[in-house]
């Protein structure tokens, strides 16, 4: 008689059980990549914005309205639109809006493309 070789029912399940429990564990985690990720896209941008108003203040000897800040936002793929709120810019598909102010404390929201930009907050 031949000895069987093979492994048994119980020793299929505990496998089962325990790569459950992996994945398990693993799936949060993902998830929080995902979220980190986007968060350091929008950081990412607003600090965009950001560097570009410091950059058309020292071209224009002046501030720049949001038209012209969307136009000195470049060179990270958020495609920058002005919008009355501030500049809108594209991550994973995904619209955001980086807020814009009409005064130095950020507390008086711009309201029109043609506004004054004093300071630029983060999405």
């Amino acid at each position: 008689m031949k000895k069987q070789v093979g492994f048994t029912l119980i020793e299929l399940v505990a496998v089962l059980v325990i790569l459950a429990l992996l994945g398990a564990m693993a799936v949060p985690r993902f998830a929080n990549i995902q979220n980190n990720a986007l968060e350091a896209a929008q950081d990412g941008s607003s600090n965009a914005v950001k560097s570009a108003h410091a950059i058309a203040i020292a071209n224009l000897k002046q501030l720049p309205s949001i038209t012209v800040l969307a136009a000195h936002v470049g060179g990270d793929g958020a495609n920058p639109t002005a919008v009355a709120t501030g500049v809108q810019v594209t991550i994973n598909g995904s619209d955001f809006v980086v807020p814009t102010f009409t005064n130095s404390t950020c507390d008086s929201p711009t309201s029109a493309v043609d506004d004054i930009v004093a300071c630029v907050g983060s999405i």
